[in-house]
């Protein structure tokens, strides 16, 4: 175990907020790798309290935090004294904003860790964010927050990655455009009549990316990257009507930049996350993993193959609903985005559990919408509505059952 609070001089501190996730543990290979630039002084997970102790005991964190409080003291009897060991929101604030960190990678699922995210950017931290719910429920107040502090917030996620590495150096008031691009998921050359009855096995048979169970369902429902467009409104100051989505299924153009004159920028790169946390650890600088790669590798040919090719579709809103009330969400503003995001999580979650048909996670999204009002935007008032969407998606799902009782 490396001991703790060594640290060599000129090393960026790291500190993971999810570091059990698929964002932490693959930032962590990253750390791993580069043993001169990076050290881990913070690590924070929800229930995977044992792979949490693995982690802190192979890079000896300062700070180390749990979900529950008695998950804490098993990892206090096995850490060293000098590690702080900590719980629940407490904990993940302290991971975030008290271990020394200098880049906070904010990789958790939900609201859980918005005030840890707050406090990070409010101390003038780079914000590493791969937290989908964070930006489109508060990015708002969270770009307003780092513009006072001086904070960084440099995207993970690897389409608005692209889209930052597009804009780096470039003039805001010459961005005619961004484009996201989208595997289109499982269902992308499906009828719409046999997207409405898929099953959960079809609906997490991604083409392209190895993600957990709710981006998967998001991604085959292209809700992700209805979520994504929002995202990019909020990360990068873009209204709804200047952001468009093509669907590209070998997923290696992650994103563009059209220009007033007409000039495109694009970011290529394998099907691969530890590029983009790469990135946005490492920036302004690029990491030295690669001496050369074959250039038609790395426009995404397979082995020796002699052609690569880079084919784009227009979405399809009538088979892919979800991916319009998005758009409809960021037009509408305030807190309408964390509606749709709440919402979504208990629509796909009664999917998964076979409540619901695929094809009624957006019939349950469009009714909490409707149901919860508008709200002038803070962050009691993001998460009133979360909680109202919440309540509204849980009653629209037991209406469904209440007609269905014997099947979803």
């Amino acid at each position: 175990m490396k001991a703790s609070g060594v640290r060599s001089p000129g090393l960026r501190k790291i500190a993971i907020l999810g570091a059990t996730g698929s964002i932490g543990t693959q930032a962590l290979e990253v750390v791993a790798r580069h043993p001169d630039r990076f050290t881990v002084v913070g690590l924070a997970a929800g229930s995977r309290v044992a792979d949490l102790l693995q982690q802190a005991q192979r890079f000896g964190p300062r700070v180390v935090s749990c979900a529950n409080v008695a998950d804490a003291a098993p990892l206090r009897a096995a850490l060293p004294a000098e590690v702080r060991v900590t719980s629940g929101a407490t904990g993940l604030l302290a991971v975030a904003a008290e271990s020394g960190a200098d880049i906070v990678v904010a990789a958790t699922d939900g609201a859980v860790a918005f005030d840890a995210v707050f406090g990070a950017v409010e101390r003038g931290l780079r914000i590493a964010v791969a937290n989908k719910e964070l930006i489109v429920a508060a990015g708002e107040l969270l770009m307003a927050a780092a513009a006072r502090s001086g904070a960084e917030i440099v995207p993970v996620d690897s389409e608005h990655s692209a889209l930052f590495q597009c804009l780096v150096g470039e003039p805001p008031g010459r961005v005619a455009s961004l484009v996201l691009t989208a595997s289109g998921g499982p269902f992308w050359e499906w009828e719409r009549s046999a997207i409405a009855g898929a099953a959960v096995a079809d609906a997490l048979r991604h083409p392209t990316w190895q993600m957990g169970t709710k981006n998967t369902v998001d991604s085959a429902s292209l809700m992700n990257k209805g979520l994504e467009v929002i995202e990019a409104s909020r990360l990068f100051g873009v209204p709804a009507d200047r952001i468009d989505v093509l669907v590209h299924r070998t997923s290696v153009a992650h994103g563009f930049v059209v220009f007033s004159d007409g000039n495109v920028k694009a970011q290529l790169a394998p099907p691969d996350m530890r590029l983009p946390i790469g990135y946005a650890l490492a920036y302004p600088d690029r990491l030295p993993d690669q001496d050369r790669i074959e250039p038609l590798v790395a426009l995404g040919a397979r082995g020796d193959a002699a052609m690569a090719r880079l084919d784009f579709v227009r979405p399809d809103f009538a088979r892919f609903p979800c991916l319009g009330l998005a758009y409809a969400a960021l037009r509408r503003g305030g807190v309408a985005p964390a509606v749709l995001s709440a919402a979504n999580e208990i629509a796909v979650d009664a999917f998964v559990q076979g409540n619901i048909p695929f094809g009624a996670i957006a019939d349950i999204v469009a009714a909490a919408l409707e149901a919860v009002p508008a709200q002038p935007l803070s962050l009691a008032s993001v998460r009133t509505a979360d909680a109202r969407a919440r309540e509204a998606a849980h009653a629209a799902v037991e209406a469904r059952l209440a007609l269905t009782p014997n099947r979803p």
